[in-house]
C-alpha cells in the first residue's frame, strides 16, 4: 500500500527533519504536535497541526493531544475490512499510513541528580505509545518508526518501490516498535517501583524509604554481537549491553584493534577493569579465569606493570591486562620486550606512539574504556529459573575504620600495604589470601574451600616466582575460622595481617597472631566473591 500520510511527533529529532523532507518530496502530507510541527514548519516543509486536524485543541498542558478518535482510527482501521472502510468514510477519517514517534526521555530525566517525583510523572509518555503500539499492532497497513537509524533505509525502501514499504519491513519495524514500548514501560515500573512518594502527598503517614529492589523486575540490554562460542566452544553465545550502560563499565568499550572478543575474554575484562580502577595511583592488574594473578601500584604505568608481571609470570600468559591510567610507549615497549603474550588490553586512553607499537601485534585487543562515574547498578546472577540480585561490593576502606586487635601494631608501612592487599583481595574468588609487599602482590590464593589452603597456594605461587614472602603483609577477604591459618601465614614469612574477623574464635585467632609477633587488623566487612 503507498504510503500517503505520515504522523511524525518525536522527542528524539535526530534525523527527523531529513526524513520528513524526504516523505515530503514523495508527495506524503505530514501531521505533527508541537516541537516538531514547528521544527519542520521552520524548515518550510508542508505540516499540518494534529489539533487542526482533529478539530480538537491540545489541551492539560500537553498531555491530550493525540488521543483522539481521528488519529487512532486513521491508524487502527483495517484496510481490508469494508466495516472498517465504511466507518471511517462516515467520520470522515482519512487513514494514516506511516507512524514516525519516539517517546518522552523517561530514562535520561530521572537520571539527573535531585530528580523529584513529579518531574519523572510529566515525562512519562501516554499517548506516545498509544500511536506506536496501535500502529505496530496494525502493521499490515501502517508502518511505525521509532529508531531515527531506520528513517534512511525506509527512505531509500520508499524511492525504489513507488511510495511503499513491504510488508516484511513493516513487520520488522512493528517487532521494533514492541520492544520499545515495552522497554519504555518496564523503565517506568522500575523506577517507580523503588521509589517512594513524597511525604507532602500524604502528610499523615512518614514516606517510607525507597526500594533497591523492585517488586517486579523489568531488563532490557541490546545484542552487540553474537560470539564464536561460549565457556567452551560447544556452547553458543552472545554479548548484550544495557539500553545505556554507564560510562564506566566494560559494555562501553571501544575495541581499537585486534581479533573479536569471546566469551571468557568479556569476562576477564569486567573482572580486571573492575578491579585496577579501584586505585588512585598508577596500577596494572593482570586476570587469569577470572582472579587477579599479579596487581601493582606505582610511580608509573610501566614499574606497576613490572611489578604485576612478577607475581605469577607463568599465569600471566594469555591474561588480561588493564590499567588505570592513559597509556604511554613505555608501557608497551616493556610489554614487547618481556615477550608477554596479552589476550586483551584495557585502559582509558593509549597515546598515539602506544597504539603505532601495538600495530605489531595485530591479533592484540585493544579495549579503551572511559574511567567516568559509574551510576549506581545492582548486579545480576542467573540461577535455575530464577535471578539473584544484589548491589556491588563498592565497600571502602578508610583508616579509622580499622581496629588494631593484637598487641603488636602496625607501622605506617604496613597499613599501606594492608589497604593496597584488601583492595585485591575483594576481586579475588573466595577463598583469598593475599601476600603484598611494597604495593604489589607477592602471591595469591584464590578459590580454595579451605582458607588454610588458599595460603599454602599462596605461598608456592610466591616461591615459583622466586618472591621472598618474609615481612609481606597478609589480606583475607574473610574471617580465620581457626588459628591454622594464622599459623601458615606466619611461617611464610608475614609480618601483618588484615581481615574482617567475626568468628566465634577471633580470640583463638587473635592469640595467635600474638604469639608469632604479628600486628592484625580488623575491618568488620567481609568481601566474599563467588
Amino acid at each position: 500500500m503507498t504510503i500517503s500520510q505520515a504522523l511524525i511527533s518525536v522527542s528524539d529529532k535526530t534525523g527527523v527533519l531529513e526524513f520528513a523532507r524526504g516523505l515530503s518530496e514523495m508527495g506524503v502530507q505530514i501531521l505533527s504536535t508541537g516541537g516538531t510541527a514547528k521544527l519542520l514548519r521552520d524548515a518550510g516543509l508542508p505540516v499540518r497541526e494534529v489539533g487542526e486536524y482533529t478539530g480538537f485543541p491540545e489541551m492539560l498542558d500537553g498531555r491530550v493531544k493525540t488521543l483522539h478518535p481521528k488519529i487512532h482510527g486513521g491508524i487502527l482501521a483495517r484496510r481490508d475490512f469494508p466495516a472498517h472502510r465504511k466507518a471511517l468514510a462516515a467520520q470522515d477519517i482519512p487513514t494514516i499510513d506511516l507512524v514516525c514517534v519516539n517517546l518522552y526521555p523517561f530514562k535520561a530525566t530521572v537520571a539527573k541528580p535531585g530528580v523529584t517525583l513529579e518531574e519523572a510523572i510529566e515525562n512519562i509518555d501516554i499517548g506516545g505509545p498509544a500511536m506506536v503500539r496501535s500502529a505496530a499492532k496494525n502493521y499490515a497497513d501502517v508502518a511505525v518508526l521509532t529508531d531515527p537509524e531506520d528513517y534512511a533505509e525506509a527512505l531509500a525502501e520508499m524511492r525504489a518501490n513507488a511510495g511503499v514499504l513491504s510488508r516484511a519491513t513493516r513487520f520488522a519495524l512493528a517487532k521494533k516498535a514492541f520492544v520499545h514500548t515495552a522497554r519504555y514501560d518496564g523503565m517506568i515500573a522500575n523506577w517507580l517501583t523503588g521509589e517512594p512518594e513524597s511525604a507532602d502527598a500524604d502528610p499523615v503517614s512518614p514516606a517510607p524509604e525507597p526500594d533497591v529492589f523492585p517488586e517486579r523486575l523489568h531488563l532490557a540490554f541490546d545484542r552487540v554481537e553474537t560470539l564464536r562460542y561460549g565457556e567452551n566452544p560447544h556452547q553458543k553465545a552472545a554479548f548484550y549491553r544495557e539500553t545505556l550502560p554507564a560510562a564506566g563499565k566494560i559494555a562501553a568499550y571501544r575495541q581499537l584493534q585486534g581479533k573479536a572478543l569471546s566469551y571468557n575474554n568479556i569476562a576477564d575484562s569486567d573482572a580486571a577493569w573492575e578491579c585496577v580502577k579501584t586505585f588512585s595511583a598508577p596500577a596494572c592488574a593482570i586476570i587469569k579465569h577470572a582472579n587477579p594473578c599479579g596487581a601493582a601500584i606505582a610511580a608509573s604505568l610501566s614499574e606497576a606493570y613490572e611489578k604485576a608481571l612478577m607475581t605469577d609470570p607463568d599465569a600471566a600468559f594469555g591474561g588480561i591486562l588493564a590499567f588505570n591510567e592513559e597509556v604511554d610507549a613505555d608501557v608497551i615497549e616493556v610489554m614487547i620486550a618481556k615477550k608477554h603474550f596479552v589476550e586483551v588490553l584495557i585502559a582509558p586512553a593509549f597515546t598515539e606512539q602506544a597504539q603505532a607499537l601495538l600495530q605489531t601485534r595485530k591479533n592484540l585487543r585493544v579495549l579503551e574504556i572511559p574511567t567516568a562515574r559509574d551510576f549506581p547498578a545492582l548486579e545480576i546472577k542467573r540461577v535455575g529459573g530464577g535471578l539473584l540480585l544484589q548491589t556491588p561490593d563498592d565497600s571502602s576502606l578508610k583508616a579509622e575504620d580499622m581496629k588494631v586487635v593484637t598487641r603488636k601494631q602496625p607501622t605506617p608501612e604496613q597499613v599501606e600495604d594492608m589497604f593496597f592487599a584488601w583492595r585485591v583481595a575483594k576481586f579475588v574468588k573466595s577463598n583469598a589470601i593475599v601476600f603484598c609487599a611494597r604495593g604489589m602482590t607477592l602471591g595469591i590464593g584464590a578459590g580454595q574451600m579451605s582458607r588454610v589452603d588458599s595460603t599454602r597456594i599462596a605461598g608456592v605461587k610466591a616461591a615459583n616466582a622466586g618472591l621472598s614472602l618474609q615481612g609481606s603483609v597478609v589480606a583475607s577477604d574473610a574471617f580465620f575460622p581457626f588459628r591454622d591459618g594464622v599459623d601458615v601465614l606466619a611461617d611464610a614469612g608475614a609480618a601483618a595481617v588484615i581481615q574482617p574477623g567475626g568468628s566465634v574464635r577471633d580470640e583463638e585467632v587473635i592469640a595467635a597472631a600474638d604469639e608469632h609477633g604479628l600486628p592484625m587488623i580488623f575491618t568488620g566487612v567481609r568481601n566474599f566473591r563467588h
